[in-house]
């Protein structure tokens, strides 16, 4: 599933930077190479990096 549209990160993508330590969408992206541009993804980048971390 696609989380970003406008840097086209997928909900996998988010879930490997949420594992590889990022705790915050912000260092998600980063960690990918992009930033949040209209930022209605956040939300949505929140929860799946709250859930990997609930799972480890």
């Amino acid at each position: 599933m696609v989380v970003c549209v406008c840097n086209a990160i997928r909900e996998r993508d988010v879930r490997e930077a949420a594992r590889a330590g990022a705790i915050s969408a912000c260092q998600a992206y980063r960690a990918l190479g992009r930033k949040p541009k209209c930022g209605q993804c956040v939300p949505y980048a929140r929860e799946i990096i709250d859930s990997e971390r609930a799972a480890a």
